[in-house]
């Protein structure tokens, strides 16, 4: 991924299968320590042709893999895993639409054990899928710099174990070798290893990262599960308003099944994509500004030709409104492509303002988010 090689030709050749033999072999080590065993790989789904994904495994002290866990927040735009809101519809068809389909807990002797890999961790929602689906010990590695540098790792880590009581084992990477014939290791992770409490106390910590080293800390479940029976404030997940918190999700943001038909993106796309993408934020930006001025000239019953989105859109502005809140009110910004223009309308009788917002010359037959107010 980091050399930016074609995805199906690293899925038929370099990704794996699980089970498979690389699981063979750290079942046997499982077996032989009578551990868990939890780690992660670019592996194949047997199901989905030519596409891989990274997947989270655990090995019980049997040496069989008890749980997988398809990675839903990969790190861009390095990563070109496929991960399961990619290809959401098919997902959700084959495993349904419950938490663990796409955040699966196993249920063992030593704890509920779930996984959260690497950039899951830079999103709340995932260490809380987990905890609401009953994890009490969760796995989350690795993160390179500068996330591991600027303490980011360590920051987002004891918070997710603080937020939801529950175990959080960060465990790092070193040194590695880029090639087979290397020489010389490189250091794209730094290290800096944690066993995180349910109170987000590091009680295990290992700064080295220049070699193959560990790191370990006392897992009290029975405290943890004492605390989440008990405790009266700081036991968050009892205290969810989980009515208003749907609220923030009720609109799309990032956009599901992409790569149903076809490849994920290469780096240079990506970039071609991110640029694109700054460019819409600042159209986005005047059109905020415009249609709530707009809407603040309905609501005043004002026929005006200035206002902040004039300031925000550019020098020369225009606006005609009606007398009455039930009118609609049209801006045009000298700053505003010329093949659109926002277009505001104020719908007192269903207390809604709606933005929507016509197609332009570079962005042609994509399709555009509705800004509303």
């Amino acid at each position: 991924e980091v050399l930016d090689l074609d995805h199906v030709e690293f899925a038929r050749n370099c990704a794996i299968d699980i089970p498979g033999e690389e699981t063979d072999a750290l079942g046997k080590l499982a077996r032989q320590y009578d551990a868990f065993v939890i780690a992660q790989a670019k592996a194949r789904h047997p199901e989905v042709k030519d596409r891989f994904f990274n997947i989270g495994f655990i090995i019980d002290p049997a040496g069989e893999v008890i749980l997988q866990h398809y990675k839903v927040s990969p790190l861009f735009p390095v990563e070109h895993s496929v991960c399961p809101h990619d290809i959401y519809d098919w997902w959700i068809e084959k495993y349904g639409r419950n938490l663990d389909a796409f955040w699966p807990v196993a249920d063992t002797e030593i704890g509920r054990l779930g996984i959260m890999m690497a950039n899951e961790g830079s999103y709340p929602e995932n260490a809380r899928a987990l905890a609401l689906n009953g994890a009490e010990v969760v796995y989350r590695a690795s993160y390179p710099h500068p996330a591991t540098g600027n303490e980011m790792f360590e920051i987002q880590s004891r918070a997710r174990a603080l937020d939801n009581n529950m175990y959080l084992v960060a465990p790092n990477m070193g040194t590695y070798y880029l090639f087979p014939d290397e020489t010389t290791p490189i250091d794209t992770f730094g290290g800096r290893s944690f066993v995180i409490d349910y109170k987000g106390r590091i009680v295990g910590k290992q700064e080295y990262g220049a070699g193959s080293t560990y790191v370990s800390g006392v897992i009290d479940i029975e405290a943890l599960r004492d605390h989440r029976a008990r405790a009266q404030w700081d036991n968050w997940l009892k205290d969810l308003r989980t009515e208003l918190y749907q609220l923030l999700y009720e609109q799309p943001i990032y956009p599901k099944n992409l790569y149903l038909d076809r490849q994920p993106m290469k780096h240079a796309e990506y970039r071609r994509v991110g640029e694109l993408s700054k460019e819409e934020y600042r159209w986005r930006r005047i059109q905020t500004s415009a249609c709530a001025a707009a809407v603040s000239c309905n609501r005043l019953g004002l026929k005006s030709s200035e206002s902040e989105a004039a300031r925000e859109g550019g020098s020369s502005s225009s606006a005609s409104g009606p007398s009455s809140a039930r009118g609609s009110c049209r801006w045009r910004s000298s700053h505003v492509p010329s093949a659109g223009k926002p277009s505001c309308e104020f719908l007192p009788e269903a207390d809604s303002r709606e933005c929507r917002t016509p197609k332009r010359g570079g962005l042609a037959g994509r399709s555009r988010a509705r800004l509303c107010w």
